[in-house]
């Protein structure tokens, strides 16, 4: 019986060099597969820009992130990332605190709960994007907009997920401390917000990519400069060396700001990795 059971794939773990392996595959597999089909393109046509080769790339790379712009002299990649990440960091900080705010009002207190509870949970149905004209008519089409896309995508899932992480806290904490003297903004302080903020770096992690996608449709719509507005610059030229390395720039922001949240809540709060786990 062990032996079947040995042999049934649910069972089968990979080793460590086998992980690696498997790990690096599909991106090596989809490498190939883009090299493979750009060189049968090029072949057929020197000019086609649909599959853009290696080189093609590098001197995309070259011209928008090492030669200084002809009109603004600024280099543009860099650029554009200063002012993205200006604008991301920004609305995530609001929608952090927005959320939070909520989150503990709601999960904590129950007059509060009846009221926003249910608010939160109509707002969060509301497609961001489709309220984007109503944002630019409200707030303009300065850096508010942008950013407000941001913090009205967010916010509302941040609120009702640290919600429901304050109200899954054991009610004998909050008993105990009442018993010892806890008035209610001790609890809060003490007990709630220790728990809501280890969860809301993981909130922040899991919402990255929605704050992303709300940035890059702002910034498409309208700007001047940013890395959507960039990406959607260049389209009309068929520019696919420029927005590949875009692309994969955004995707590597994104991967390392993950990787700095994930740090920050090891180095915070190490008591809720292995109960993670």
């Amino acid at each position: 019986t062990l032996g079947v059971h040995a042999m049934r794939h649910i069972n089968r773990y990979p080793r460590q060099g086998m992980r690696l392996t498997l790990m690096l595959l599909p991106f090596v597999l989809m490498i190939a597969a883009w090299f493979i089909g750009s060189a049968v393109r090029l072949e057929a046509n020197p000019q086609d820009k649909l599959l853009p080769g290696l080189s093609q790339m590098i001197a995309a790379i070259d011209r928008m992130a090492f030669t200084p712009d002809k009109r603004s002299g600024e280099y543009l990649l860099w650029a554009d990332t200063l002012i993205s990440m200006s604008r991301l960091l920004i609305g995530l900080a609001l929608s952090s605190l927005i959320g939070l705010g909520i989150g503990i009002a709601a999960g904590v207190f129950p007059m509060y709960r009846a009221a926003l509870s249910p608010l939160m949970t109509v707002v969060s149905m509301i497609p961001p994007l489709a309220i984007l004209p109503v944002l630019f008519i409200v707030f303009g089409l300065d850096e508010l907009s942008k950013v407000m896309l941001i913090v009205i995508g967010i916010t509302p899932m941040l609120a009702r997920d640290l919600e429901q992480r304050a109200r899954e806290i054991p009610a004998e904490l909050f008993i105990k401390a009442q018993t010892l003297g806890a008035n209610s903004w001790t609890v809060v302080l003490r007990v709630v917000l220790p728990q809501l903020l280890s969860r809301l770096i993981t909130s922040l992690r899991l919402l990255l990519g929605s704050a992303w996608l709300f940035l890059i449709s702002a910034e498409a719509i309208s700007a001047t400069a940013g890395l959507g507005y960039r990406i959607f610059l260049v389209r009309r030229y068929m520019a696919m060396d420029v927005i590949i390395p875009y692309v994969i720039w955004i995707t590597l922001l994104a991967w390392l700001m993950d990787l700095a949240l994930r740090q920050l809540h090891k180095a915070c709060f190490p008591w809720a990795e292995g109960g993670r786990a």
